[in-house]
């Protein structure tokens, strides 16, 4: 289980109903298979050893016997293998019939959890056959040994933090308090169900919902394996349907109706950090029931991952549910702006417009803010400041964009006050160095500054989280505004954003610009042009965004430790970056993002909209000296 991946199994094997030794060898085959693929986790169906639809047959003495002997068969196929296995068969204990999981692992039965809600309305009649299961473990003597009997049995892996293991079959999910809530909060973070679930219309929807739920609730991996072909169709269909989730999404789901085997690799650790960062899911210890532990040995090895790594974290990949985000996020920023600017007063917004992507869709939003409180766009003081770096076509587009939008543009060349300012504090203006940069950035606020204070307005903030995550703004300079409605929005969401105003607005002539803007290059333009065109291309100097916010997502959303983070970027941007590449970058995220705390640790306001923040008043509570020696020393061993 490197860096908490593991990898599990759904199998649903092709069986005989009311025939164990056949359905033993089928069984035998999905575990080899499964074990093929590096499965550490393999689940079987409920009853898959006789089946489930054996009726009243499962009164018969002789299937009950054949289902034990069968069970070691299957128990033999897990020999020399650390693959912790579950398979349903009816078990006696007592006088009683049960349905139960067997937990197997190197030819050995661990133990035996009865399922606990019996299902008796519409088409099933459980409690014809079966008892309900006991909660606490008693002892149950099979071939001789003393095997655990009960539902509150959790599986610790030796060894490896945090990988627990809780079972409970088919209709325990649909019960209002399913035994996996216990398990959970006893600290399993894996869950496995049994099932025998018939097909009617419509409820594969409703099953898919179950998993992602119960997954979600629990902050658990759920894997689901549901029985399929060999089943009677006397009255009832099964189709197979095995799904495994993490955390409310789906991994892998099969089809229905075809027999096999799914996989998915689940990551445990992030799971753990999921659960410490949400304060809520706490067990309170002295009120739970006691579970029995079973300790269950694993070899540590890196799984092999088949899990899938998008390169845009913050993007949906479905142009749908795209479409929906971004303008979900648009109504956000822009509501966030109509309150503040309700609150306090202001009659009129400034912001600075420089041509590029950042002040786009902040003018964007604030005209969307404008029309909510159903105000004269003219009200919104549009202000370009060319200086040094300002090439004609950022020029001309932040222009064209500020008419065409309806709001007041107002020119201010601060050539001149550069210049004076320069002469004021001895620099020379043919040193090119961060104080003749940042310079131009801090005239620039003050500009801003002072026209909020003309128009009775305030600044609006246009820099991204993504510029916050690295530091990349000129502290007291476009790291200040009034609201800052880009700050929780990542540059590779701002792209989308834009692009999504472009492609919904009735006005050619702006969408032509806002396309242009698109497909300008990302600059400060604060060096002098070379030949016309930009000469200072942020992405050159600190790397391309779209590794930044994919090593933003996975460090603060999902705690991922640098090498982590290092892998499954070698994943997601294979054959779009070498790893050397990859790694360069890497570092200097990690030394800006703890060296720049200090300007994110005085954030003006601005709306959160999405799952990763950087205020210091929300999500992220840094120290601004925090060390960042631990992060930087683990990504030199790689």
């Amino acid at each position: 289980m490197k860096q908490g991946f593991i990898k599990v199994a759904a199998v649903t094997p092709k069986i005989k109903a009311a025939d164990p030794h056949y359905n033993a060898k089928e069984i035998g085959k999905g575990i080899e298979e499964a074990l093929r693929r590096g499965a550490k986790i393999i689940v079987f169906p409920e009853l898959c050893l006789t089946g489930y639809t054996c009726g009243d047959l499962f009164l018969q003495e002789l299937l009950l016997t054949q289902a034990l002997e069968a069970l070691a068969e299957v128990a033999a196929a897990t020999e020399d293998s650390d693959a912790l296995v579950f398979v349903g068969l009816p078990l006696v204990k007592g006088h009683k019939l049960y349905n139960v999981a067997a937990a197997l692992q190197d030819g050995e039965v661990l133990a035996f959890i009865p399922k606990r809600c019996i299902p008796s309305y519409a088409e099933f009649y459980e409690t014809r056959h079966f008892e309900q299961g006991n909660l606490q473990p008693e002892p149950f003597f099979y071939e001789g040994k003393e095997i655990p009997f009960g539902a509150d049995i959790l599986f610790q892996v030796d060894g490896m933090s945090g990988l627990l293991v809780g079972c409970e079959i088919c209709e325990d999910i649909w019960s209002p308090e399913p035994p996996a809530t216990a398990h959970a909060l006893a600290g399993a973070t894996v869950i496995v169900n049994l099932s025998a679930s018939n097909e009617t219309v419509g409820k594969d929807a409703y099953r898919e919902m179950l998993v992602k739920s119960a997954s979600a609730r629990q902050i658990s991996a759920y894997v689901y394996a549901s029985a399929g072909e060999g089943e009677s169709t006397q009255d009832l269909v099964f189709g197979g349907h095995n799904i495994i989730a993490e955390n409310g999404v789906v991994l892998a789901q099969a089809k229905r109706f075809e027999t096999g085997v799914i996989y998915a690799d689940i990551d445990i650790h992030r799971l753990m950090h999921e659960r410490r960062r949400m304060s809520t899911y706490r067990g309170e210890q002295e009120n739970l029931r006691p579970h029995g532990l079973i300790l269950v040995r694993m070899e540590e090895e890196e799984t092999f991952l088949e899990r899938r790594f998008s390169d845009r974290p913050f993007v949906p990949d479905q142009p749908e549910e795209r479409e929906k985000r971004c303008n979900e996020i648009l109504s956000i920023q822009s509501y966030g702006l109509k309150k503040r600017l309700e609150h306090t007063g202001a009659s009129s917004a400034v912001l600075g417009i420089s041509g590029g992507l950042d002040s786009t869709l902040a003018l964007l939003v604030t005209v969307r803010a404008f029309d909510l409180l159903g105000r004269e766009r003219n009200k919104i003081t549009s202000v370009t400041m060319p200086c040094f770096g300002t090439t004609d076509r950022t020029y001309d587009n932040a222009c064209k964009l500020a008419r065409l939008l309806g709001t007041t543009l107002r020119e201010v060349d601060i050539r001149e006050a550069v210049n004076v300012h320069f002469r004021d504090i001895g620099q020379s203006s043919d040193c090119h160095d961060v104080t003749y940069e940042n310079g131009q950035a801090r005239e620039r606020t003050q500009v801003l500054m002072d026209i909020a204070n003309q128009t009775g307005g305030l600044v609006i903030g246009t820099g991204d989280m993504s510029e916050l995550a690295l530091g990349w703004a000129t502290y007291n300079g476009d790291h200040m505004s009034m609201y800052g409605v880009n700050a929780g929005v990542p540059k590779t969401l701002v792209r989308h954003l834009v692009r999504y105003y472009a492609d919904t607005c009735d006005d050619e002539a702006l969408k032509a610009i806002l396309l242009d803007i698109l497909d300008t290059p990302v600059s400060p333009e604060l060096l002098p042009p070379v030949d016309g065109a930009i000469s200072q291309k942020t992405e050159d100097l600190v790397g391309p965004y779209e590794l930044h916010d994919f090593f933003l997502y996975y460090m603060l959303r999902c705690g991922f430790a640098p090498a982590k983070v290092y892998r499954v970027a070698c994943m997601a941007f294979a054959g779009v970056y070498d790893n050397d590449v990859i790694l360069k970058w890497l570092k200097v995220f990690y030394r800006r993002f703890f060296s720049q705390q200090f300007k994110r640790s005085c954030l003006p306001d601005g709306p959160k909209v999405g799952s990763v923040a950087l205020s210091p008043r929300g999500d992220l509570r840094m120290p601004s000296d925090a060390s960042a020696a631990v992060w930087l020393a683990q990504l030199e061993e790689l």
